[in-house]
């Protein structure tokens, strides 16, 4: 898959989060390639052994040391080195994985440690620069200066054909697509104080335990470690790709010291403009942007879809809830028409959907809407924000699905939005005309002469001439309403599709600024 620079700009926030060996892991800092290779046994607690160990010491920033030569690489040079798939771990073994590694230099600074897992036994990836090929020859460098992520390949769209399905690289973001698919947004393994006057923190995956599949097996296991000045974290991903590519998560949490703003199962994209928001952009396309909406599932039963913007001023939301049946960032248009872009094919972004594995208790699905100039900028974050603030000393376990793929995992009965549009109003400059489109089984299901309702409301301002239309387009219906907010500078609009019944339709929200 193409990777472009925006792909990187992200790690500039965390550049410097770099991160040094474990000194109870009886290992250092290697300068040459004729260091002995570091073993170590191995079992489903040691990363939560190791995490909850470290906790337990001040954190320590590594160094960033790098030779001169990749210390002042640019872009276009990290994206000269390629690495030799030819030489990737588990090549030629007759296994459905294999993993390949990214060099350290340009943004990537942070020298993470891998380590293949076989019968109990970890080993670490010995660094060799004959894994890559090199269009500079300058970059080639023979000392052992390690790896900052990897990407993991599958068979996932051509039979024999190994192609990238995951990567892990930068702080603690990973990401992932379906068959089919292209990148989009991202994952974090923890997110801090997103959105504040504080300032965020990012952690990092510092170590990464490449459990070898056995022949046959669909699915591979990778264990975590996570580091930063508040806390430490260790993760289990048994990844699972195909038409749905799923993540069964294991976290553990290990603060160091208290955290008020703490971020579980974040997720992070980019969202420029849509029919609903595009005031302030003049592009030519109909819309850019990773995902369209926040949707949640609430504990109560509620389905709650709630289109993105990129607002003026930073934008913070909570939607408070108790046991959640989940949350996702997501991506509902699929047509090529819906975007027109030939190169970046937003048509083909994943939508990635949180699943809690058990009771996570009272909290809130935040979301974290920041202004962006382009569409260069991941500018969306949405995580889960426990009720209380994670104390220091203590120790917090959260278990997730992940589903990468095209829409939520499971059907709904409910009709749903396919597009939120925005604009304005002939003879009342200051009201803006919203136009919804819903459609779903209950425009099937339901007599033909079922009458509908829409009453959508308002926090502030008013809202005038409501309309219905069926819309034989899409065989559902279409929603006008206007909102004239005279004096406010934000609106929460609340609108949900009823018949003389009760609901059938998802509950749209949206946050309207000026």
């Amino acid at each position: 898959m193409p990777i472009y620079r925006r792909d990187f700009v992200k790690a500039s926030l965390h550049a410097g989060a770099g991160l040094s060996l474990l000194p109870f892991m009886g290992t250092s800092s290697r300068a040459q390639s004729t260091a002995a290779p570091v073993t170590h046994s191995f079992d489903n607690n040691t990363v939560r052994d190791l995490a909850k160990a470290l906790a337990e010491h001040p954190y320590q920033a590594p160094s960033h040391a790098l030779p001169d030569a990749l210390a002042h690489m640019n872009f276009d040079q990290f994206m000269s080195i390629a690495y030799n798939s030819e030489k990737a771990l588990w090549h030629g073994d007759n296994l459905a994985f294999d993993v390949e590694f990214f060099p350290r230099g340009y943004l990537y600074r942070p020298r993470i440690e891998m380590f293949e897992v076989i019968d109990g036994q970890a080993n670490s990836i010995t660094y060799d620069p004959d894994l890559f090929t090199y269009r500079d020859g300058s970059l080639r460098i023979t000392e052992d200066v390690g790896f900052s992520g990897l990407r993991l390949r599958y068979a996932l769209n051509t039979p024999g054909v190994m192609e990238e399905c995951a990567v892990f690289l930068g702080a603690s973001y990973f990401r992932a697509l379906a068959k089919g698919q292209n990148y989009g947004l991202s994952a974090r393994g923890f997110a801090q104080d997103t959105g504040t006057l504080k300032g965020e923190e990012f952690p990092l995956f510092r170590s990464f335990w490449l459990e070898k599949p056995a022949p046959g097996n669909d699915f591979v296991v990778i264990h975590a470690l996570m580091d930063s000045p508040s806390l430490t974290g260790a993760f289990r991903f048994t990844i699972r790709p195909g038409d749905t590519t799923l993540f069964d998560v294991e976290s553990s949490f290990f603060p160091r010291r208290d955290i008020d703003g703490s971020g579980i199962a974040p997720l992070t994209g980019m969202y420029y403009f849509d029919a609903n928001d595009r005031q302030h952009v003049n592009d030519w396309r109909p819309a850019a942007h990773d995902s369209e909406a926040l949707q949640i599932w609430t504990g109560s039963g509620q389905q709650l879809y709630r289109p993105l913007t990129n607002p003026t001023d930073l934008q913070f939301s909570a939607f408070s809830d108790a046991g959640p049946y989940g949350y996702g960032l997501m991506q509902r248009k699929h047509d090529f028409r819906d975007y027109e872009d030939l190169a970046l094919h937003y048509e083909k972004r994943p939508s990635l959907w949180i699943e809690p594995v058990g009771n996570w208790g009272e909290g809130s699905v935040d979301l974290v809407e920041i202004p962006t100039p382009s569409e260069v900028n991941d500018n969306i974050v949405s995580f889960w924000r426990p009720k209380h603030p994670l104390k220091a000393g203590q120790a917090y376990h959260f278990t997730y699905r992940m589903y990468w793929g095209w829409d939520t995992p499971w059907p709904t009965r409910l009709a749903r939005v396919t597009a939120t549009r925005v604009g304005g109003v002939v003879d009342h400059p200051e009201a803006r005309l919203f136009v919804l489109d819903f459609i779903g089984e209950p425009f099937h299901s339901l007599p033909k002469d079922t009458a509908f309702h829409l009453t959508p409301t308002t926090s502030a301002g008013t809202i005038r001439n409501v309309t219905l239309t069926p819309n034989p387009e899409t065989q559902g219906l279409r929603a006008f309403f206007e909102l004239v907010p005279g004096t406010a500078k934000l609106c929460e609009l609340q609108a949900q599709l009823t018949t003389d019944q009760g609901p059938i339709s998802e509950n749209w929200l949206y946050r309207w600024t000026p």
